[in-house]
């Protein structure tokens, strides 16, 4: 696991860096597993104050690994459905996620690159998020085969601009993402590391007891809304999502011909057949 979430203790703060840059830092049942472990020792460790999680190489994390889960058909169930199954699985990876959330200690995402689908529940899932003005985040799977199982959307964003990026999954810009609120700020991609080293500097001056305690009041608040139910009910809908007729169909589709063409079908805006139905042949996917 410590090859999959690397770990460095400096200065009151704990760098997590998701190190899969191969894959875009794609998410695994393992490296859920990981960043959990490691946010647990950041957060058993008294010398540190402030935990910045991060992503090696070219993106923090382009979302769930689907050459595995999409194209190799893991964890997807046969005709016959047991949501449980799926629910207690997706829910060990979105309690993972959100040890970042629940940590005592504050927590800061460093987004360049993508943050998208999966990666934005990670990123999501953080105190506080600083992307680079050219970085991407959004939510692709929303459009089939998806739902955001931590729901940071809404609690980020309101109803409407939430149902402006799930109903269609648009991914936006750090710019426009930091305009309507849903990140803290968005800085030139050379400003980067220096905005989010000067931010954790400054909470990491404050006494761990008073960041846990501000930090809890803050999040009960959330839990007052009913993020926890929320969380529940997004998960299992995920769950639905992945083996309805449609959600099938992609997963055939991506099997079939690959998981990047099954995108370019979805994210290009070609119907996505209610019911599923038959996959294209490789002369449809000419045209």
């Amino acid at each position: 696991m410590s090859d999959l979430v690397r770990y460095e203790v400096r200065d009151r703060k704990a760098y997590l860096t998701l190190d899969r840059p191969e894959r875009l830092n794609a998410i695994t049942a393992e490296v859920a597993r990981a960043l959990r472990a490691r946010v647990e020792q950041a957060d058993a460790d008294p010398e540190v104050h402030v935990i910045v999680l991060q992503g090696a190489g070219r993106a923090f994390s382009a979302g769930y690994d689907m050459k595995q889960y999409a194209e190799e058909g893991v964890d997807t169930q046969g005709e016959v459905w047991d949501p449980i199954r799926d629910f207690t699985l997706m829910k060990r990876n979105t309690d993972d996620f959100f040890t970042l959330w629940r940590s005592l200690k504050p927590t800061i995402a460093k987004v360049h690159g993508y943050a998208v689908a999966g990666g934005s529940d990670i990123a999501l899932s953080c105190d506080l998020v600083v992307m680079a003005e050219d970085a991407r985040i959004g939510y692709m799977p929303a459009r089939v085969w998806g739902c955001p199982t931590t729901a940071m959307w809404v609690y980020r964003l309101g109803a409407e601009r939430a149902k402006r990026m799930l109903l269609t999954g648009d991914t936006i810009d750090g710019r426009t993402a930091a305009d309507w609120g849903l990140v803290l700020e968005a800085v030139p991609p050379a400003e980067l590391d220096a905005r989010v080293e000067a931010l954790a500097d400054r909470m990491a001056s404050v006494p761990i007891n008073q960041l846990a305690m501000q930090k809890l009041m803050i999040n009960q608040a959330y839990d007052n809304m009913g993020l926890q139910g929320t969380q529940i009910l997004a998960t299992l809908f995920d769950g639905i999502t992945r083996h309805s007729p449609e959600g099938r169909w992609f997963q055939k589709f991506a099997a079939e011909h690959g998981f990047h063409e099954a995108v370019k079908w979805r994210d290009g805006g070609r119907p996505i057949p209610d019911g599923g139905g038959p996959i294209p042949t490789r002369e449809e996917l000419d045209q």
